[in-house]
């Protein structure tokens, strides 16, 4: 019966490549838009994952990594004093926008970080050293943003907000598809490029015997300029700074449930959470609170839909062209079971001749898209098995819509004119 299934199915090979055309669509479709899902989940987390802390200590009102208030410098400080407290560095974050030579304007997300630390780590390096951070008014930028940002080598200059950034090394895997392009500096330049110009105020008021303290951030004297140059002063962090977490490591053998709470005690206003949930956090939110998933999952069910009308449309007209020969096998005492055989045997075939070429231009496209734009679009081995099942599955499905066709064939329709 295999030979009749393929018989059929490569008879007329203008509408064989139709149908074929169609299977792959929708396998790119599917298999597209449920890897960039992946891809944009996992990347909105990448350095969180990345980093070597145990627990992320922020902003009692923070939604995601990105959109949080700031905390004091001074709790940084505090955090170390904590029971359980192996190790605490802090990380700043803060807004800017990038101009390159020709004055080109990119936005930014700055990350300050302790570039002789061990709990942050901005990607994998692959050129330049970390270390290197420590020349003032220098970063490290992702290969995938290079472009837009104008540089090519290290050591090429442009301006961050209104100072001078020169490049010193080079990362990947650390861009979050739905964020601006993400630059990595030192603490304390981070501290110029961020919050050049401010200093915190602390007001606390008690009431019914509760002691509840809010920070703001004000324009403070320019003490970082003088008469001969304009060039900032490059300087360590005091008490009164804004960061935006404190990252800490814990003791072996520690319980995190329980030094959360300590943290959290400790720190006035902060959450404290652990690695795992500060990314899953960060992923529900784009995810979920977005609608970036109701969007992606729609076109991938139209892809579906759009292959299941294709395959079906070829199955029916196919049955419907060989009904003689159908009713043939009827004749010489063939069952319904063998028939809907054929039928079945020619949608998988369809199916995986569709699937093959499908995902093999899906992986060429993840692939060029990470190396040229730095959009990760992630096809694992179960998405790539789960849409081989979902086509075979659509395939068939459309063949029940020919099987129905085929079951009301009357033998007597070979012996008509």
């Amino acid at each position: 019966m295999v030979s009749i299934a393929r018989k059929n199915l490569f008879e007329d090979i203008p509408r064989f490549l139709v149908a074929q055309a169609g299977i792959m669509l929708a396998v790119t479709l599917v298999t597209i838009q449920t890897g960039v899902l992946k891809g944009f989940s996992l990347s909105t987390g990448l350095l969180i994952d990345q980093s070597q802390a145990d627990i992320w200590v922020g902003s009692k009102d923070m939604v995601h990594l990105e959109l949080t208030k700031p905390i004091l410098y001074e709790q940084y400080i505090q955090a170390q004093q904590v029971e359980g407290v192996a190790m605490a560095e802090p990380l700043m974050l803060g807004p800017g926008f990038w101009s390159s030579q020709n004055g080109e304007l990119t936005p930014l997300k700055l990350f300050g970080f302790n570039s002789e630390g061990k709990l942050f780590v901005p990607g994998k390096i692959t050129t330049g050293n970390v270390k290197d951070l420590k020349q003032p008014l220098s970063i490290i930028a992702d290969q995938s943003s290079l472009d837009s940002l104008k540089l090519q080598k290290i050591n090429d200059v442009g301006q961050l907000r209104s100072l001078p950034a020169k490049l010193v090394g080079i990362t990947r895997d650390t861009q979050s598809i739905a964020a601006s392009t993400f630059i990595f500096t030192s603490l304390e330049n981070a501290n110029v490029y961020v919050n050049s110009g401010l200093t915190s105020k602390v007001n606390c008021t008690v009431e019914n015997n509760d002691f509840n303290c809010t920070t703001t951030f004000e324009k403070k004297p320019e003490k970082n300029k003088n008469s001969e140059s304009e060039m900032p002063i490059i300087e360590p962090l005091t008490a009164t700074d804004p960061i935006t977490y404190v990252l800490v490591k814990a003791k072996p053998g520690q319980d995190l449930e329980q030094l959360k709470q300590r943290l959290e005690k400790a720190l006035p206003n902060t959450k404290a959470y652990t690695t795992p949930e500060m990314a899953q956090k960060t992923r529900d939110y784009w995810t979920k609170r977005t609608g970036v998933g109701f969007i992606l999952g729609m076109g991938a069910t139209v892809g579906v839909v759009v292959g299941m009308v294709v395959v079906g449309q070829i199955l029916y007209t196919s049955v419907s062209d060989h009904l003689k020969e159908f009713g043939t096998l009827k004749a010489m005492g063939a069952s319904n079971k063998v028939i809907y055989g054929v039928i079945l045997e020619q949608a998988v075939w369809m199916a995986v001749l569709g699937y093959i070429p499908g995902m093999l231009l899906c992986v060429g496209l993840s692939h060029w898209a990470l190396q040229t734009q730095g959009i990760m679009i992630l096809i694992t081995p179960i998405t790539a098995g789960g849409v081989l099942g979902l086509t075979v599955l659509m395939c068939v499905g459309s063949a029940l819509f020919a099987i129905q066709k085929v079951t009301s064939v009357d033998p007597a329709i070979v012996f008509k004119a």
